[in-house]
């Protein structure tokens, strides 16, 4: 049966041409480099360093609330339905930290690579290795970005390759790169809504001179990346929330390390806005930190598609 209703055509052709981007690999790699112009980029920069991360890495995994946030049991019954948990099962990780995801997987019979550029957070790492798992624990201090996996011979190796908020998948170089070492699957986890952190915003605005404006980070270009590709992760999502007492000396070590990185000012010249700003809002020389926000998770199986 002929319609006799007109569409205007023009219309037509940009919604085809919109959904068309939705499934074209270039299409999202080009958003993904255009966000280097947003404070997402540059909140990302400030994140990206060994100096940050090292001096992070004490006050990490000092609550129950903070750890519940880790969400441990749900990822391994994730990884458990896609098929990605398994005794004797090969594992790297990239950006591992102090190593929560790495142990659990040890646990339960996983013999995992877990890789990190900062000492601090392996030193913290390795004080939580027990004698039941140190064989199945591999600890390296590399950076995920300065790696050969080729020379390495990664390269399908490890039936699953994971990236927990880590800086070091942050561009797709390092992302694809994160899949051809995988022969099963893969998982990522970032930030997927705009994220609650009162004391980096305020600061912002003394030290850059505008207001922050942090968007979910790339963890969203991933996911469209990969159904560009043809792969259909399962994404689930989780709000997190905790508080984190802090001293004076690390709060101001994490944000010096931060804002040396994003902004041209001086060590002197941030010291002066830094230091009153923190000694201000603390009591007994103790800051509390709210952390608040939404994390994605997202599990896909590799296959013979990917080269």
């Amino acid at each position: 049966m002929k319609s006799n209703h007109q569409y205007p055509r023009g219309k037509i052709e940009i919604k085809i041409s919109k959904m068309d981007n939705i499934f074209n690999k270039n299409f999202w790699l080009n958003e993904w480099e255009k966000d280097k112009k947003s404070d997402t980029y540059s909140v990302h920069k400030g994140f990206s360093t060994r100096e940050y991360w090292d001096s992070a890495a004490a006050t990490y995994n000092q609550n129950k609330k903070e750890i519940k946030g880790r969400r441990l049991k749900k990822t391994m019954s994730f990884f458990k339905k896609s098929g990605l948990l398994f005794d004797g099962m090969t594992v790297l990780e990239i950006g591992c930290g102090t190593g929560m995801v790495a142990i659990e997987l040890a646990k339960h019979g996983a013999q995992v690579t877990a890789l990190d550029f900062s000492k601090g957070m392996l030193e913290q790492f390795k004080q939580g290795i027990t004698p039941d798992i140190k064989k199945n624990i591999t600890v390296l201090h590399e950076d995920w970005y300065k790696i050969d996996s080729e020379k390495k011979g990664w390269k399908k190796k490890f039936d699953l390759v994971i990236a927990f908020m880590s800086p070091g998948v942050a561009s797709p170089e390092s992302f694809f790169k994160m899949m051809s070492c995988s022969k099963k699957g893969c998982a990522i986890r970032g930030w997927a809504a705009k994220r609650n952190h009162p004391i980096l915003s305020d600061l912002w605005e003394k030290i850059v001179g505008t207001v922050l404006e942090d968007k979910p980070q790339s963890i969203l270009y991933k996911i469209n990346l990969l159904f560009s590709l043809g792969f259909f992760p399962e994404i689930t999502f989780d709000a997190i929330e905790w508080d984190q007492t802090v001293s004076i000396k690390e709060e101001f070590d994490s944000q010096m390390a931060f804002f040396k990185k994003v902004s041209k000012q001086t060590d002197t010249e941030l010291e002066k806005i830094i230091r009153p700003y923190l000694e201000s809002m603390s009591k007994d020389n103790y800051i509390v930190r709210k952390h608040k926000g939404l994390t994605a998770t997202a599990v896909w199986e590799m296959d013979s598609r990917y080269p």
